[in-house]
């Protein structure tokens, strides 16, 4: 496993830096490749849906991961929960959903005879319905009643873009005082993780980012297969 090649396949620049600095912390033996086609984000937010094309592109990125003699895949881009499991049908690989790993972490805190009440921020405002449902149905199967409170952040991911992390932090850690009363607060995207100590300031919960937990899971997951 301490040479694995894994295939990082992302949907926007921005989850890049993330998720390279967790494996760098947390399994620097693994050697890492980057495919990005950072059309995907917009073409979901310009047609409102997730599409049989989009899928199938998602197979082919895949695909072409496996043909370089990629061991595993981990995908970080949150909106497109069906187009991740297809693609892993498609190869057979190790696949990781971006938030498989914070879901199970989140889940994990649940009390018996408690709803545990779960606050999701996110600034890509399609990432919300999907990773509702993806939080639900794993919910349904834990057997762990869970209620969701949703947070959309607008115009943080343009700050982050143009280089203002500051600003995007700020915007963050700011939407999520609404959810002070939730059992667990997530943040939805990868390049959203920076945002995490200073969220956590602002909240007594615990904040959840999904690089870190994503990358243990992986190498889980990976170890498993060998």
């Amino acid at each position: 496993m301490a040479t694995s090649r894994i295939a990082l396949i992302h949907a926007t620049p921005l989850a890049v830096e993330p998720i390279q600095s967790a494996f760098q912390r947390l399994w620097p033996q693994a050697r890492r490749m980057n495919l990005l086609d950072d059309s995907l984000s917009a073409d979901l937010a310009h047609a409102g849906r997730l599409t049989d094309g989009m899928i199938r592109r998602f197979e082919d990125l895949a695909r072409y991961a496996q043909a370089t003699g990629c061991d595993g895949i981990l995908f970080t881009c949150s909106a497109f929960g069906p187009a991740i499991e297809a693609a892993a049908r498609a190869t057979g690989l190790p696949t990781l959903k971006p938030n498989e790993a914070m879901f199970e972490q989140a889940l994990a805190l649940h009390q018996p005879g408690r709803v545990l009440q779960i606050g999701v921020v996110a600034t890509f405002q399609a990432s919300l319905p999907s990773m509702s449902a993806e939080l639900e149905q794993l919910a349904h199967a834990r057997g762990v009643p869970i209620a969701i409170h949703p947070v959309f952040v607008p115009e943080a991911m343009d700050d982050l873009a143009a280089g203002h992390a500051a600003d995007h932090h700020r915007k963050i850690s700011g939407a999520a005082h609404a959810l002070r009363d939730c059992d667990v607060v997530m943040l939805a995207q990868f390049s959203m993780a920076a945002a995490r100590t200073e969220t956590q300031a602002h909240l007594a919960c615990p904040v959840l980012s999904s690089p870190d937990c994503a990358v243990a899971a992986l190498m889980q997951r990976m170890s498993d297969a060998d």
